[in-house]
């Protein structure tokens, strides 16, 4: 029986110098474009290194395939809001209900600004989601959100705990995507983001409440 081979999706190599640092920017920008205008199946690094300007061999130089580039856009995707997230989490200067509530209009905003490029790259998820290093990139920010629901429920046992991450960031993610599926307005986002906070806040607090009478 043959197995597969997982595409290689690691960068040949990393730019040191600001002027291969832009033209990487100007490939990865180009890249985005003809994602949201083509589907993943016409996705070509030819049609990728036309769009940015510059030749196929550049390309070339830092990414060793279509997958590769597809990647590169999906951990940028993930990095950015990993990073945005994890700052309201850690902000100790908020009560933990505040962070909570912050978080979900932040996700809910992200999930609908986000909406088409990540459309494009679930369609193109499967050139590279069986690579070791997407794999490593998904599992990473687990331990932020973990310590945040320690803050969130002090009193409560390790198991309400886990529990508790796993509704909030499950709902999170599915009801942020069914939400983000259609345009929404301003205040379409912040209205649905302000009930899904009072629903999760209300949550915590019957979590608080003793049960032991």
């Amino acid at each position: 029986m043959t197995h597969r081979r997982s595409a290689q999706i690691s960068s040949r190599k990393r730019p040191k110098q600001a002027r291969s640092t832009e033209l990487v920017s100007t490939i990865l920008e180009a890249a985005a474009q003809v994602l949201e205008k083509d589907d993943a199946k016409r996705f070509t690094t030819a049609r990728v290194a036309e769009k940015a300007g510059v030749s196929i061999g550049s390309v070339y130089q830092y990414f060793p395939n279509k997958a590769a580039i597809l990647f590169r856009l999906q951990s940028e995707e993930w990095r950015q809001t990993s990073d945005s997230l994890r700052a309201i989490l850690e902000d100790v200067q908020r009560s933990p209900l505040e962070r909570l509530r912050k978080l979900v209009h932040a996700f809910v905003r992200s999930e609908c600004d986000e909406a088409k490029m990540r459309d494009a790259l679930n369609h193109a998820a499967p050139l590279y989601r069986d690579a070791p290093e997407a794999q490593e990139t998904r599992v990473s920010g687990g331990h932020t959100m973990q310590i945040f629901i320690s803050e969130l429920l002090p009193t409560a046992s390790e198991t309400t705990r886990a529990s508790a991450g796993d509704l909030i960031t499950t709902t999170l993610s599915l009801v942020g995507k069914h939400f983000s599926e259609k345009p929404r307005t301003l205040s379409e986002i912040e209205a649905y983001s302000e009930a899904m906070a009072d629903m999760f806040c209300a949550y915590v607090d019957r979590l608080q409440v003793p049960q032991d009478r």
